[in-house]
């Protein structure tokens, strides 16, 4: 049941960073879902020993989805970065 919560948690997460960062259109829901877990690994990995703040995906809760929000955004910067000479 976990890994069913942790995948609408992440594709939310990740639509939202995918709006926040005007990528929506290039990316589809798989993306969106991909961001958002990867984003709350990374989100995890800052927010815990900077704020001292944990959240997960797994069991739905308005931190998990802040922190998953944040690091997906993290994310999506970086890859602006990298593709930044790149036509999209």
């Amino acid at each position: 049941m976990g890994w069913i919560i942790a995948i609408i948690v992440g594709g939310v997460a990740g639509w939202l960073a995918s709006m926040v960062m005007n990528r929506d259109a290039s990316m589809g829901i798989i993306w969106n879902v991909i961001v958002g877990c990867v984003g709350s690994l990374i989100g995890n990995a800052l927010a815990g020993p900077l704020f001292g703040v944990q959240g997960t995906v797994q069991a739905f809760s308005l931190t998990g989805l802040l922190i998953a929000l944040v690091g997906a955004i993290v994310l999506l910067g970086i890859v602006n970065l990298i593709q930044r000479g790149r036509v999209r």
